[in-house]
């Protein structure tokens, strides 16, 4: 692995404060299978009775701890999560497979718990063998450590490209009592939706059945990790899992439609709105955060097939990279897209200044405000179609020699 990339300049100023979740407990160890010098494991084990829910990939070569960990949820299985970086195990084939069945089981004798209990995620190099033994050894140290590493420890831990930890947390209340949600997430590259893109860990307190975890979870990925892209890849191991412990002090509740879920569902999305950004903003090579507002579309699909148009661009991005106002290659995004668009209803804003309207660029149109906006780390695009009223979010990045640099040398 190349050395340790600097820190993103879009990076927060600091890891924020996540406070425990009852019932969760986390681990790190260095196994070295990848890495020399840092912890790239990490164990989060829940308290019984504790449900999962889980989104995954839909690539067609997903790796083998995918495929294990969504078998072992659909059959309502569940209670730890095992979790290497630097190895992705994925594109490798029967070995593959084994190298999941053999932690799994070594990791449920030191739990005490079933191997189909041990929920797997790995990230990295795909086509690589994952050291089992490797693994296995550093077992018996995470058991006895569960409970001692912190939030950020977790989050540093499962690493690979990132330039800096990723966590969030928010806080509601269910029916008058107070409920907690914390996750980390990791994400760099190869990053662009598909059911959610790289890997994320979240868990809360609250008293959900199954059904309703997974209801609210799908849900918030579409508005969330669902509407991000770095560079229009999609990763051969992306998941995301959300357990809930139930050791808040409300009722259970058992429906997603249950009108006392609404504080949940909003913080839910608050957490997994923040740390999908985080992702972006530590894009590889980025240097500049991109929000992409699409309105007017003829439905929330179609905005959001245009959004990620212009979030993908090569042209659009390396534009902003190099702050140039070329608002044309915006108009190009919009137009291969696929989706319904007018060229006489278009408008076009950047930095909140409309640059185009009514098939061509605005009567008094000033570049200089909108240099000075491109300037920025933070840039705005707009898009009103006039069709109807489909909207969308995305968040995307520049694409700068950076991120040519960090994947030509991912494996040196």
């Amino acid at each position: 692995m190349a050395s340790p990339l600097p820190v993103s300049p879009l990076a927060p100023a600091r890891f924020p404060d996540l406070p425990a979740i009852k019932g969760v407990e986390l681990a790190v160890a260095a196994s070295g299978t990848s890495y020399k010098g840092r912890d790239d494991l990490m164990l989060m084990r829940f308290a019984e009775a504790s449900q999962m829910a889980g989104v995954f990939t839909r690539s067609a070569t997903a790796a083998a701890p995918v495929d294990w960990t969504r078998a072992q949820l659909a059959k309502g299985h569940g209670r730890a999560v095992l979790v290497n970086a630097g190895n992705a195990n994925a594109f490798t084939g029967q070995q593959g497979i084994a190298t999941v069945q053999h932690t799994t089981a070594r990791l449920a004798d030191q739990l005490g718990m079933a191997a189909a209990d041990i929920l797997t995620a790995s990230t990295g190099v795909i086509g690589e063998p994952l050291d089992a033994a490797g693994l296995a050894a550093c077992f018996g140290q995470l058991k006895n450590t569960l409970g001692q590493a912190s939030w950020q420890a977790a989050a540093n831990a499962i690493r690979t490209t990132d330039t800096f930890a990723k966590g969030a947390s928010a806080s509601c209340q269910i029916a008058g009592q107070p409920v907690t949600i914390s996750g980390i997430a990791k994400g760099s590259g190869m990053i662009a939706p598909d059911m959610a893109t790289m890997l994320g860990f979240i868990a809360t307190d609250a008293v959900l059945d199954q059904p309703v975890l997974q209801a609210c979870l799908t849900a918030a990925t579409r508005q969330s990790f669902n509407a991000i892209t770095v560079d229009s890849d999609t990763s051969t191991s992306d998941m995301v899992l959300l357990g809930a412990t139930r050791q808040a002090g409300h009722p259970p509740i058992t429906s997603p439609d249950d009108p006392a879920l609404a504080g949940f569902q909003a913080a839910l999305l608050e957490v997994m709105q923040d740390l999908a950004c985080q992702i972006v903003r530590d894009g590889e090579g980025a240097s500049k955060f991109i929000t992409i507002d699409i309105t007017g579309a003829t439905s929330e699909a179609s905005a959001y097939k245009i959004g990620l148009a212009i979030g993908n661009s090569p042209l659009v991005k390396t534009a902003i990279a190099g702050e140039d106002a070329n608002w044309g290659r915006i108009v190009m995004a919009v137009g291969k897209a696929g989706e319904p668009a007018d060229r006489d209803r278009l408008k076009i804003s950047i930095g909140g200044i409309v640059i185009a309207a009514e098939g061509q660029r605005v009567a008094d149109y000033d570049e200089a405000p909108i240099a000075a906006h491109m300037k920025g780390t933070s840039i705005h695009i707009a898009v009103d179609l006039g069709l109807g009223a489909g909207a969308a979010r995305i968040w995307s990045c520049d694409l700068t020699h950076g991120y040519i640099s960090i994947n030509a040398d991912y494996r040196s």
